[in-house]
This record gives structure tokens, C-alpha cells and sequence, in this order.
């Protein structure tokens, strides 16, 4: 029986997210989607309002479960008793930083491998930076994150006004 946990901020989850965590689910005895409570960037959501989104998202997967956590992934993956790290590859740059964090996370925990799997084809657009993005310029996220998720996005970005700076600006706006 293998223990993995799956890595991310989720803010917010999204299509491609799911798929790998569906994908884990098939592979590995049990999957903890963990997030991560505090990354070094802007948050749309607090950590309760991702965990909720997320346990919604994976309704239906039984031996998936939803945890929070604020230390180092190798330490909460040991703390749960995962063996391994599941990540999700889209483009060739996110081979380069996550070939950097698994050699960072090997050296910390030698014992806790980590699973790449390569996303599926129509997702390899998506974050969740482009995701809040289209969103917060009032944009159809329909294809790329379940309704309920849709409506967090929506209701979070009236609430904020014009006055939100959570999302940088790019290219999407111009």
C-alpha cells in the first residue's frame, strides 16, 4: 500500500489539479491533496476556503482526503506517512523547477521520492494565476474550473471591487 500526498496552494483548484489527483487516486492506495497553508505569493483565498474548495473538488474519490499544513512538503509527507510526493508537469519549465525541488526534497528526506506526472493534453495552458486572472477581468472560467469554484472566484472578486491587488496584471488585460 502506497501513501502519497499531492502538493499545492490550490488557489484555486482548478481542471488540471483534479485530473492529476484522479490520476493519483488510481495509481497509489491513498492520496493526501495537501495545502499549503503559507506560499511565498498572493493569495485570493484563505487556507479554510481552499481546503473547503478542494474537499469538494474531490467528493466521490474515496481514498483521496484534504489536509492543510505550514511546514516543509518532505516534513508533512513524513509526518502523514506518504511515500512519495506526487507532482504535475504542464510545460518544460515546470520540469526545470520541479527537478530542483525533488533534489532539494531528496536531500532533506531521503526516503520520500517524488511521482511527476505529465498533465493531460488540454490542460497544460492552465495555473491558477492565469485562472484568478481571467476571472478577476470578469472573464468565463467555465472550461477550466468546476461551478463551484466558478462562483467562489466570482463572488471573492465583488466582494474585493476594483480595489483588489491580488492579481497582477499581464498580458490577459492588455
Amino acid at each position: 500500500m502506497t501513501k502519497v500526498i499531492f502538493p499545492g496552494s490550490f488557489d484555486p483548484i482548478h481542471f488540471g489539479h483534479i485530473d492529476i489527483a484522479q490520476r493519483a487516486s488510481r495509481l497509489f492506495s491513498e492520496v493526501v491533496v495537501a495545502v499549503y497553508d503559507k506560499p511565498i505569493k498572493t493569495l485570493l483565498f484563505l487556507p479554510e476556503e481552499r481546503i473547503a474548495l478542494v474537499k469538494e473538488a474531490m467528493n466521490g474519490l474515496p481514498n483521496v482526503s484534504v489536509m492543510g499544513y505550514r511546514e516543509l512538503t518532505v516534513s508533512f509527507a513524513r509526518k502523514v506517512g506518504a511515500q512519495a510526493i506526487v507532482r504535475g508537469l504542464r510545460v518544460f519549465s515546470d520540469f526545470e523547477y520541479e527537478f530542483r525541488m525533488a533534489l532539494a526534497n531528496k536531500r532533506l528526506e531521503p526516503d520520500i521520492d517524488v511521482i511527476a506526472l505529465i498533465t493531460d493534453e488540454q490542460h497544460t495552458f492552465l495555473s491558477s494565476s492565469t485562472v484568478k486572472e481571467i476571472a478577476a477581468l470578469d472573464g468565463d472560467v467555465s472550461s477550466m474550473v468546476p461551478d463551484f469554484v466558478q462562483r467562489a472566484l466570482q463572488a471573492k472578486f465583488k466582494d474585493l471591487g476594483d480595489n483588489q491587488t491580488v492579481v497582477p496584471t499581464s498580458s490577459l488585460k492588455d
